[in-house]
């Protein structure tokens, strides 16, 4: 640090009103990004801690933009506000052991009830197998959206190799020839999955994960409240994963042959 106390690798300051002029015009995209994350953890982690945690980003990311690298603004504001607030989830619990034994609860009363009744079962027929009143099995439901995030990695951008932004990666190596095939594989098998779902399951998938919507706008659209399509959301989750299963148990293995020498 220099003898100045700050940062060498700051910029030198704007403008105290065109700061704040930038940091009001991006404030949208720290809520929205704040709530797109927020959707996919348990619902006890506040969403103010999110947005506080943005907003952090957001100053870094003004107080260290420097328009000589010749990218825009909020291309870099984006990569600070959501490193922030991943950053600032890294020490929280949001799976406590409790929670995950009632997911592995929950997947194994599908499991058993689809095979006793040959078909997907209903919500009050999985609550009454977990020995559950019907509002708590919503209850858990809820809380169980955000479980499968996977994992969080840091990396360096190109255009900022001195900061640091964090990537999702899924449970997968995804570079990986073989894992690349075998994700198509599962692509196919998951179109035949979806059957299993419900309409508004199905439809709670494609606002969510196709037209990116929050899950407070998809249950605008679908005029149900937020935490109904979080609870539509995890039940869904569970009817695919179990169908996968099925369908990858049941499929036949893939045969090799060996050169002829031909």
């Amino acid at each position: 640090m220099n003898p100045e106390g700050r940062n060498p690798k700051l910029v030198p300051a704007m403008d105290p009103a065109e700061r704040q002029k930038l940091l009001a015009e991006h404030l949208p995209e720290v809520c929205y990004i704040a709530r797109r994350i927020h959707d996919r953890l348990p619902v006890q982690i506040p969403l103010e801690d999110l947005v506080h945690a943005g907003v952090v980003g957001l100053i870094e990311a003004v107080d260290r933009f420097d328009p000589s690298k010749k990218v825009q603004l909020g291309t870099y504001a984006k990569f600070r506000i959501r490193g922030a607030i991943l950053d600032s989830l890294r020490a929280v619990d949001w799976s406590p052991r409790s929670l995950r034994k009632g997911a592995r609860q929950l997947d194994e009363a599908h499991r058993r009830l689809s095979g006793e009744l040959g078909r997907a079962p209903s919500e009050v027929e999985l609550a009454q197998q977990l020995s559950l009143k019907l509002p708590d099995f919503q209850r858990l439901l809820g809380e169980l959206n955000g479980l499968n995030l996977g994992s969080l990695d840091s990396r360096g951008d190109e255009n900022f190799p001195d900061d640091e932004t964090y990537a999702y990666r899924p449970n997968g190596p995804g570079e990986d020839p073989f894992f690349l095939c075998l994700q198509g594989e599962l692509k196919t098998l998951l179109a035949e999955a979806m059957n299993v779902l419900e309409e508004k399951e199905r439809q709670v998938l494609a606002l969510y994960y196709f037209e990116e919507l929050t899950m407070r706008e998809v249950g605008a659209a679908l005029g149900v409240g937020e935490s109904r399509v979080s609870q539509i959301h995890s039940l869904a989750l569970v009817r695919l994963r179990a169908r996968l299963q099925e369908l990858l148990q049941s499929s036949a293995p893939i045969e090799t042959t060996t050169p002829s020498g031909d």
